[in-house]
């Protein structure tokens, strides 16, 4: 795990010295635009559907995406009875509520995953992310960020889910799959080619937000609840669900540290379209990606 830590250390720093140094001269907004945008309707999809169309698909993946489903709603009830507690402004609540509940599930939890365990824990990351979190950022965090921001948007969020690429690929994959069509080997050398720009990539994108987090330093105090949720809370909960429905063995352990993981950089982007307190999301972000490298080993080591 430690290798696979100071690898994504590695990308992430090499975002943030190109955040700090501009070397062409470009927004740093435009730069992580345009690297989200060609993953998101280009590579991820690629990626999406070269693991799923071959991996195992069983009575584990429903495990899979209960466990997760519990977890992620459990961390977004804790979240809102702290925001309610401290009687937060309504952009700062939408924030939180974000950055508590949903983890960066692909971009940190594949490279992590496989270096740790092996190529077959990457369905695990996949399957937690595209049949459980992306789907509820989707549709629940839609609502939330509609709710608490300060430029709501009209239109329903079931419009949103099914015009997303990388579940059009989940779709696809899945079908693929269980008709037991295999890809010609050209089409899987071209997805694998396609699949493997994605972690360096968004891993980067995500290095480039991390010194406006850096910036809200101030913020600690608002967003510590987060990252004792996002890192412990969430994780706890998953294991304990995984465990008591028959997830077992390196599978479950695999689960428990993908629950593990810091707060999504999607956030961000959500943040900014619906009007939530940016600042906050980017602190939070920060700080559970930074702390990330100390409790993950932890994890490891206790599950």
């Amino acid at each position: 795990m430690t290798d696979a830590l100071l690898q994504i250390l590695a990308l992430l720093g090499l975002g943030v010295i190109w955040s700090l140094l501009r070397p062409a001269g470009l927004e740093i907004s435009a730069v992580r635009a345009a690297l989200t945008s060609a993953v998101y309707y280009v590579f991820l999809p690629a990626l999406v559907l070269k693991i799923l169309w071959q991996a195992p698909l069983d009575i584990t993946s429903i495990k899979i995406s209960i466990s997760a489903v519990m977890g992620i709603l459990a961390s977004l009830l804790l979240a809102a009875f702290a925001c309610r507690l401290c009687r937060a402004r309504r952009d700062v609540t939408g924030a939180i509520l974000l950055a508590a509940a949903f983890p960066n599930a692909t971009y940190l939890g594949l490279p992590l995953l496989e270096s740790t365990f092996g190529p077959w824990a990457r369905s695990i990351a996949v399957q937690f992310d595209m049949f459980a979190c992306f789907p509820l950022v989707l549709t629940v965090g839609v609502v939330i960020a509609n709710r608490y921001g300060s430029k709501p948007h009209r239109g329903n969020p079931l419009y949103s889910l099914f015009s997303v690429v990388p579940l059009w690929a989940v779709a696809l994959a899945v079908t693929l799959n269980l008709l037991q069509i295999k890809p010609a080997p050209w089409v899987d050398g071209a997805l694998d080619m396609m699949g493997s720009v994605v972690i360096p990539l968004m891993l980067f994108a995500a290095g480039l937000a991390l010194p406006r987090g850096i910036r809200e330093w101030h913020n600690l105090p608002t967003v510590l609840p987060v990252a004792l949720i996002q890192l412990f809370f969430m994780p706890l909960i998953v294991w304990l669900v995984a465990a008591n429905i028959g997830v077992s063995g390196e599978t479950l352990r695999a689960l428990v540290i993908e629950a593990a993981l810091p707060s999504m950089a999607l956030g961000i982007v959500l943040s900014d379209r619906f009007g939530l307190n940016t600042g906050i999301y980017a602190a939070a972000l920060t700080l559970t990606t930074a702390l990330s490298f100390f409790t993950l080993p932890l994890w490891y080591y206790w599950v």
